[in-house]
C-alpha cells in the first residue's frame, strides 16, 4: 500500500458513533415520576442531561412548545434555546447563566409535559437512523445551529400560536443532529423557510394592526 493511499483511506474512515446511552425519552419520565421533587429547574435538566449533546438539551426546550402547555412555558423553555443555538452554531460546551438554569416549574406541570410528549418522542428515537451525515454533521450542523438561533428569538416572541411551527422545526434539527441523521436535518432546513416567513406574516400583520388602532385612536 502507497502513503497515498494510506492517506486516503485515513481521510475517508467514517467518525466513530456517538456513544449510547439511554433513550431521552426514559430519561423524562424518569425524571417527571420523582416525587421527591417540588418542581424541576432547567438546572435540575441539566444535570440530568450533562453528558448529551447540545441537541439533546434543545430537544428538551424546544418540543414541549409544539404542544398546549401551561401558561408561560414558551417563556420559561425559550430562553435557554437561544443560548444553546449561539453554542451550536459556533460548536461550543453546552452553558446557561444561573439566572436562567434556577427557573423552574411545578413537577406535575413537568409531568404532564412529559406525558404528551413522550409518544412523539419515542415514536421519533425509533426512526432515526444514520443516512445523509452531509446535511447533520459539521459545516451543515453550524448552519443548523443559525437556523434555531432565529427561530428561538421568534419562539420567545408573544407572537400568537407563533411558538407551535418553530417549536417544531427546532425539534426536528435536534433530532437529526442527535442521531445523525440527515434526512431529518434536510427537513429542518426547509422547514425553517416556512417557520420564518409565517412568524414574519404573522408580525407584520400584528405591527400593521396596531399602527391603524392608534391611528383611529389618534384621528
Amino acid at each position: 500500500m502507497t502513503i497515498e493511499n494510506a492517506d486516503s483511506r485515513r481521510r475517508r474512515r467514517p467518525r466513530p458513533p456517538r456513544p449510547k446511552g439511554r433513550r431521552l425519552s426514559s430519561v423524562l419520565r424518569q425524571l417527571a415520576a420523582d416525587q421527591s421533587r417540588e418542581r424541576i429547574s432547567i438546572g435540575d435538566l441539566f444535570q440530568t442531561m450533562g453528558d448529551r449533546a447540545i441537541s439533546a438539551l434543545m430537544l428538551i426546550f424546544a418540543l414541549p412548545n409544539a404542544f398546549p402547555t401551561p401558561p408561560g412555558t414558551s417563556a420559561l423553555l425559550g430562553a435557554p434555546l437561544v443560548f444553546l443555538a449561539v453554542q451550536l452554531t459556533f460548536g461550543l460546551k453546552p452553558w446557561l447563566p444561573k439566572a436562567i438554569a434556577a427557573r423552574s416549574i411545578r413537577r406535575e406541570d413537568f409531568e404532564t409535559i412529559v406525558g404528551r410528549i413522550h409518544r412523539w418522542l419515542a415514536w421519533a428515537e425509533r426512526m432515526l437512523q444514520p443516512r445523509l451525515a452531509i446535511f447533520a454533521e459539521p459545516p451543515a450542523e453550524y448552519l443548523a445551529g443559525l437556523s434555531c438561533l432565529l427561530l428561538s428569538i421568534v419562539l420567545v416572541l408573544p407572537v400568537p400560536l407563533g411558538n407551535i411551527l418553530p417549536a417544531i422545526t427546532i425539534s426536528v434539527f435536534a433530532f437529526g443532529i442527535m442521531g445523525r441523521d440527515g434526512l431529518f436535518a434536510l427537513i429542518g432546513f426547509i422547514m425553517t423557510t416556512v417557520s420564518l416567513v409565517v412568524a414574519g406574516g404573522v408580525i407584520y400583520g400584528l405591527v400593521k394592526a396596531g399602527i391603524y388602532l392608534v391611528m383611529q385612536w389618534f384621528g
